[in-house]
């Protein structure tokens, strides 16, 4: 996996969380404190999701290591097939978010993050523990970055066009899914 690649799956990973700090910071306009603070709560979360995906994926990596690639495909596919589904069916992703406590910012990391695990899984079967770390501390850099970039538009009550978003996101993935399938087949071919 090329840094680029991984750059666009932190990006698509992070849109959620992209999305759901804007929306609450446009509704309850929180301080620059609790912005930091909500900033690096999703950031937490969509870092360690991945990497205990890719745990899971590197465990049972030489059972399956003859369709890793066919399984790598399917979750990034399918997660990133589910976020354009949900992003043309116009499925709101922030009716209840209330940022007032800690509690309910680790519960939307814990939300925003769940696509990040799977990926993870497919990221374990696919490369080896160096580009693990690389890909979950870029995935928290960025999105602690694109968060606190939310939190900064919400605050300035800037709309995010959220559709636009997950589809662009489900694009990536699906696209990165498609990118490991080809890859794969081409060395066996």
């Amino acid at each position: 996996m090329s840094f680029v690649e991984i750059i666009l799956l932190a990006l698509a990973l992070c849109v959620d969380s992209f999305v759901v700090s804007t929306t609450c910071s446009f509704r309850c306009r929180p301080s620059y404190r609790r912005g930091l603070l909500m900033a690096s709560v999703f950031a937490f979360f969509q870092g360690a999701f991945p990497f205990l995906g890719a745990l899971l994926g590197l465990a049972f990596h030489d059972l399956i290591a003859s369709v890793d690639h066919w399984i790598a495909f399917g979750l990034l596919s399918f997660v990133g097939g589910k976020m354009i589904v949900d992003a043309v069916r116009n499925v709101p992703s922030d009716e209840q978010f209330d940022v007032s406590s800690f509690g309910v910012m680790c519960l939307l990391g814990i939300a925003t993050s769940i696509d990040a695990f799977v990926v993870g899984i497919g990221l374990g079967l696919d490369v080896g523990l160096p580009q693990i770390v690389l890909a979950v501390v870029v995935v928290g850099i960025m999105t602690f970055l694109v968060s606190l970039f939310g939190v900064f538009l919400g605050k300035r009550k800037v709309a995010i066009p959220e559709r636009l978003a997950g589809i662009i996101a489900g694009v990536v993935l699906v696209g990165l899914g498609i990118i490991t399938l080809v890859e794969h087949l081409s060395v066996e071919g």
